[in-house]
């Protein structure tokens, strides 16, 4: 499916939740990775553009932010994505909008 950038450099972006690992399978347990083989984590932004604030739920690769980001923290996106989605889970058809970047960094 094709993803599209996201274009931040005129938004304000504030941690909204901690990372936390990305799970594939809860029932295993099994870690997401991406397609270099690398641990992903989900992190909790919020967006701020134009008047208009979003929270979005983040994948970052666990080596594309620093230790210690905490709720309410000014960070920086680098190549945010969105990418539309599609699944059957138990049964019953899902969808939304899923997002990913390729590193978090704190504000200058």
């Amino acid at each position: 499916m094709p993803s599209f950038k996201i274009d931040t450099s005129t938004a304000v972006v504030f941690v909204a939740t901690a990372p936390e690992p990305k799970v594939k399978n809860f029932a295993t347990g099994e870690r997401a990775l991406n397609p270099e083989g690398k641990p992903l984590s989900t992190v909790g932004l919020l967006v701020s553009d134009e008047g208009e604030g979003n929270l979005l739920k983040v994948t970052v690769p666990e080596d594309g932010f620093p230790e210690g980001l905490v709720p309410g923290m000014p960070v920086r996106v680098v190549s945010l994505k969105a990418r539309d989605w599609e699944n059957v889970i138990k049964g019953e058809k899902r969808s939304g909008i899923s997002f990913s970047a390729v590193a978090i960094t704190p504000a200058a």
